[in-house]
């Protein structure tokens, strides 16, 4: 059995939380809320967040950074992107001992144009952990709450601490698989938020099927070709954290991606979606990072483009369609090329 302290009690870290504690592990889940803790602890509940899941007795909610992480053996990092630098630097003076770093995160820093992992080594000593590790695949936490079938990805360019999160998390309903490929598992992570808002853009126009999965795939390739281009293994993006996390992402009410993408295309300003769904919207702030990096590295990424003229430069959704439909005629293998 291991002591592990998860730090973001949102629907991701509290759902993780159960997994963990369902494996007979210490489980300390770290808010910053007094409120949501005291539900926590008292009620077995996390209403805002995970409604339907009953939170296991084992696991005790904490809001002292300090005494969430003492003598814990490994440390799960579940905050938003624009929240990890901060996290970080407070563990650096909470933590004393060195432990296993997971990280559950799908994002891009729009300001360094980092990666969640890169953040993170930015931050932290060396002293405290051995290398990051990285979890993520197809995975709502509604689900994963409830112990409905679940397969993820964990990554490290250490693979014996890929191997020992893999350890700590897996169980009859949650399997995970190990991958080296760092890079790619977080891109295709971060990136497929992107498609997802793309995704429920889509519908809310009122679009049908067609129009999606053509959306999904041509997504795919804009994901491989940049991840391509930043050192990623392409075959990574046919896999969980690829073409999994895609699928899942794009095509379920469940995910706040498609949720509020699906009110833009309705015609609902961003600042009154964000307001309405009162939760991170990870896309939102990736879109425009992955459109800094697509100029930065070169890559044609239209989507990505289109969503970022709608997001942040008012433009109407069905006026981005049009465009991308009445693009240059391409030869699509040279595309896939990226993926194959």
């Amino acid at each position: 059995m291991a002591s592990v302290a998860v730090l973001g009690a949102g629907s991701w870290g509290t759902a993780l939380s159960i997994v963990l504690a369902d494996n007979q592990h210490d489980v300390r889940l770290w808010t910053h809320r007094k409120e949501q803790a005291d539900e926590i602890n008292t009620n077995n509940k996390n209403e805002r967040y995970l409604k339907d899941a009953t939170i296991p007795s084992s696991i005790t909610a904490y809001t002292d950074l300090t005494e969430a992480v003492k003598d814990v053996t490994a440390v799960v990092l579940v905050v938003p992107t624009k929240a990890i630098r901060e996290v970080c630097q407070q563990l650096k003076e909470a933590l004393s001992n060195k432990v296993t770093l997971i990280h559950a995160t799908k994002g891009i820093d729009p300001d360094s144009l980092k990666r969640v992992s890169e953040m993170i080594d930015e931050e932290l000593p060396d002293k405290l952990y051995e290398d990051v590790v990285v979890l993520s695949g197809p995975s709502h936490a509604e689900e994963v709450g409830l112990r409905q079938p679940t397969t993820v990805t964990v990554s490290s360019a250490t693979m014996s601490e890929a191997e020992k999160a893999q350890d700590l998390f897996i169980n009859e309903h949650f399997r995970v698989y190990t991958n080296p490929d760092v890079i790619g598992v977080e891109l295709g992570g971060a990136l497929k938020n992107i498609i997802a808002l793309g995704a429920g853009i889509s519908d809310g126009l009122g679009y049908g099927d067609n129009a999606k999965s053509a959306l999904i795939t041509r997504g795919l390739a804009e994901i491989a070709r940049l991840g391509s281009s930043m050192g990623a293994k392409p075959l990574t993006f046919a896999g969980l954290t690829g073409v999994g996390d895609l699928i899942v992402t794009c095509t379920s009410p469940h995910s706040r991606n498609y949720r509020a993408g699906h009110m833009l295309g309705k015609g609902q300003p961003l600042e009154e979606v964000l307001e309405h769904m009162g939760m991170v919207v990870e896309g939102v702030r990736t879109t425009n990072a992955a459109y800094q990096l697509s100029k930065q590295q070169q890559v044609e990424m239209p989507i990505t483009a289109g969503i970022e003229e709608i997001l942040f430069n008012h433009a109407h959704p069905k006026d981005v369609v049009d465009q991308l439909m009445t693009r240059g005629r391409r030869h699509e293998m040279e595309d896939l090329s990226n993926i194959l």
